[in-house]
């Protein structure tokens, strides 16, 4: 379905949308952030022999993350372009989707140290599920959405992610301290439990935007449909080498973003590890920076709606530059969990405007918005690579996790000084998404 056709704004189809946000987020909350890394610290040994090598357990977790993120990064390009060209976004947003889904089922298969392998491999899988839908997700805002409307729409997304994950964990929650209540017999198996049903609920409350995101025209598929995609890839670059604008903005989210994503990730980890947090104390951590993170979204979209996305962006980057120096001096628990509740407020308005602003930066280019999209997502996704692997490195050669985060105050210096050079344009009115920019 062309572009053309699509009613703009409409109701039910941005609440379809939006729905997306709220059945995977329960991956990204849940698993990555709130109960998997407890669980697989609590499962390992603080040293891990791999390839003959001795790896800190939590390395060799940011390291899979990396990986993960590595594998997603070369997959994408290809992915999207040939998406734009066979009209089969929604099949590979299906497609990511299940394979993310029943890898958080077979979590439940990670039972004891010996199954690392299972337990990162699945997790890894699941990663790359959730990482693969998101690029043909977010595709979608420019096609349903008019530009003044981007900022509100997109922190909606963010603000049905946040609210359908905590609800999940919540649940999940109860689940961890009374597994009585529950049938189950202990917290390990209780844990193993919640990643089944992030799971189901993840490919449950996905068939919403499957069914009301608007649908495409599929082309015959051919035999060098691979070749065309990567073709379609190399068109969006060369258009996009000359746009220095969309240039410096990419450039400065790839460096943001190594910092934004990495504490998201690691974060629960470092309080584990270095101020001896426990299961329950960590999901209340979570439960805070996806409260926090609801309100900061529609906030930072209001003062966006006020001041512009530049401003606000490069406020929340200032912000983010404190939040690493408080986490490397943070002592206690009182003092980390006014850290969290610092990442929440811009965790989510971070994210959704950087989404916003790209869809504004590339507008008139809506025939080719999915390859545009994989850009962006790849560069976050190799952000996430540099960002995870910099801070498992230095954990490593350093034996703690404080002085990685002090790198990524680096990171968030640079986007910011880059940010400034980027002009971002500031219209409220909706524009003619049918045709091209001069």
């Amino acid at each position: 379905m062309s572009s053309t056709t699509i009613q703009l704004n409409n109701k039910k189809t941005v609440n379809g949308w939006a729905f997306f946000d709220w059945a995977n987020s329960a991956y990204a909350l849940v698993i990555t952030t709130a109960i998997f890394p407890n669980y697989y610290m609590s499962m390992t040994n603080e040293t891990i022999r791999v390839l003959g090598f001795d790896i800190n357990n939590s390395s060799l977790y940011a390291f899979a993350i990396s990986g993960s993120y590595l594998t997603v990064s070369f997959l994408l390009p290809l992915l999207s372009g040939m998406a734009d060209y066979s009209g089969r976004r929604m099949s590979f947003m299906r497609l990511f989707t299940w394979i993310g889904s029943l890898s958080c089922l077979m979590l439940f298969f990670f039972t004891s140290a010996t199954e690392v392998g299972i337990g990162l491999g699945f997790f890894m899988l699941a990663t790359i599920g959730f990482e693969g839908g998101k690029v043909f997700y977010n595709s979608y805002l420019p096609l349903i959405s008019s530009e003044d409307q981007y900022d509100r729409i997109s922190a909606k997304g963010f603000a049905y992610g946040y609210i359908g994950s905590v609800i999940l964990l919540m649940i999940n929650l109860a689940m961890l301290l009374h597994p009585e209540w529950f049938g189950l017999r202990d917290g390990g198996l209780a844990a193993r439990v919640c990643f089944v049903m992030v799971g189901l609920w993840w490919i449950g409350f996905a068939q919403i935007p499957f069914k009301r995101l608007p649908q495409e025209i599929k082309q015959k598929l051919q035999g060098a449909l691979f070749r065309r995609g990567l073709l379609e890839i190399k068109s969006v670059w060369k258009e996009l080498k000359p746009q220095r604008n969309i240039r410096r903005f990419l450039i400065s989210f790839f460096c943001y973003s190594a910092g934004v994503q990495t504490v998201i990730f690691l974060a629960a980890t470092f309080a584990e590890k270095e101020l001896q947090f426990d299961a329950t104390e960590l999901i209340v951590i979570v439960l805070i920076l996806q409260l926090v993170a609801i309100g900061g979204a529609y906030a930072f979209a209001a003062l966006s709606k006020w001041r512009g996305n530049k401003l606000s962006l490069i406020g929340m980057l200032l912000i983010w530059i404190s939040i690493c120096f408080m986490a490397y001096g943070v002592t206690e628990k009182l003092q980390f969990y006014l850290v969290a509740a610092l990442v929440g407020l811009v965790m989510g308005g971070i994210q959704s405007l950087s989404r916003s602003t790209y869809s504004k930066l590339i507008e008139g280019n809506n025939e080719k918005a999915t390859s545009y999209f994989s850009f962006y997502e790849v560069l976050e996704k190799l952000a996430i690579v540099f960002g995870t692997a910099s801070f498992g490195f230095i954990d490593q050669i350093s034996g703690g996790m404080r002085n990685s985060v002090l790198v990524l105050a680096i990171y968030f210096i640079i986007g910011l000084l880059i940010l400034l050079s980027v002009q971002i344009s500031s219209r409220t009115t909706p524009p003619a998404l049918t045709t091209s920019d001069p």
